[in-house]
């Protein structure tokens, strides 16, 4: 096969991961007979250095016309002062919007051999970790109006406005639903249906799914509940959805109980074929240019792409199983090292998977 795929090296540390994660890639594509074109596009930091604006047009265009997108990760000290328009997140939302991705799908599954480095108890970690947040992307109150202005008694005030319209509730609802199917078939809907009239329109909507999918066990959860329950009984969720910020949040705190944010990668889909592949840490400004930084996320992300967009079964599996070999040798990054393993930098990380594949 011949896929095109927008390379989005990213700020900070990222072009580091994305380096690794290419050589990978042109690997799996040696191996299986495979040709990927590699587009770079600039977004975030590297094109507001480049054309004054995180996401310009001619470069979303790229991503467009593309297979799908790769991405590192965006953002850091240097551009943190701008306005909010220009910030460098502006440009992923912007990106998100322009691709019609509105499904976000996180694992938060725990490697065996990772279980030492998670930060909850033994027996909690024994119980199991592996479920999957399916998070709506472009809608809610990251999307909606946003306004600063003075009040009579020359005091500021902030409103930010969280919309969300039935047909978006539906059809992130109904991924839920699918994904949930594929697995052990239990969903959990995340809301604050106690306060927010958007989450009793959630529900509402999510009642309406239900019927349509008997074969799966069902149930609702205030997200305040949920983050305590992450931390104290993972086991008992199987497919996670909810809302754009709640499950911003809910993604990441999931992410830590696996033992370390940079092994867990992301996917970004809509209606078609097409989507947006990145690990979900940040572009870890602190250690840019040192050569310490997980590599893992990003190119279990490339699987990922290989897997939901280019229907590359066999090939996500090879590099997920070079993956759990280089864990089970004992070989780590110094995010998610235990006593006893093996301490490796970010190249060094990317020639142990290559050599396993």
């Amino acid at each position: 096969m011949e896929k095109n795929i927008a390379v989005i090296w990213g700020d900070c540390s990222s072009p580091e991961i994305v380096k690794q994660t290419l050589r990978v890639l042109d690997k799996v594509a040696e191996k299986y007979g495979h040709t990927f074109h590699y587009t770079a596009a600039a977004m975030g930091g590297e094109a507001i250095d480049k054309y004054g604006d995180p996401l310009p047009q001619h470069e979303l265009d790229k991503c467009l016309a593309a297979d799908s997108v790769l991405l590192g990760a965006v953002g850091g000290p240097k551009w943190e002062g701008l306005p909010g328009e220009q910030r460098p997140e502006k440009g992923l939302l912007r990106l998100r919007a322009g691709m019609g991705l509105y499904a976000n799908n996180r694992p938060a599954k725990i490697w065996p051999q990772l279980a030492p480095a998670s930060p909850l108890k033994p027996e909690i970690v024994a119980q199991g970790i592996d479920f999957i947040i399916v998070r709506e992307l472009i809608g809610g109150v990251y999307f909606g109006n946003h306004e600063t202005h003075t009040l009579e008694n020359g005091e500021k005030q902030a409103v930010d406005t969280m919309p969300y319209a039935e047909h978006e509730i539906e059809r992130i609802g109904r991924i839920g639903f699918e994904t949930a199917r594929k697995r052990r078939k239990k969903l959990c809907c995340v809301d604050k249906a106690n306060v927010l009239d958007t989450s009793r329109l959630w529900r509402t909507v999510m009642h309406r799914l239900q019927a349509e999918y008997p074969d799966v066990e069902y149930s609702e959860m205030f997200v305040d509940n949920c983050a305590m329950q992450i931390v104290k009984n993972p086991a008992q969720f199987d497919v996670i959805v909810t809302e754009n910020m709640f499950g911003d949040i809910l993604s990441d705190e999931a992410s830590m109980i696996t033992g370390s944010i940079g092994m867990i990668p992301s996917s970004s889909l809509g209606d078609g074929t097409r989507g947006l592949y990145e690990p979900i840490h940040g572009s870890a400004p602190d250690i840019a240019g040192k050569d310490i930084v997980n590599p893992t996320a990003c190119i279990l992300s490339a699987a990922m792409m290989l897997r939901y967009s280019f229907g590359m079964a066999a090939e996500a599996d090879a590099i997920e199983n070079a993956v759990s070999r280089v864990l089970d040798k004992g070989l780590r990054t110094a995010d998610n090292m235990s006593d006893g393993c093996t301490c490796l930098g970010c190249t060094a990380m990317g020639d142990a998977i290559l050599a396993e594949l």
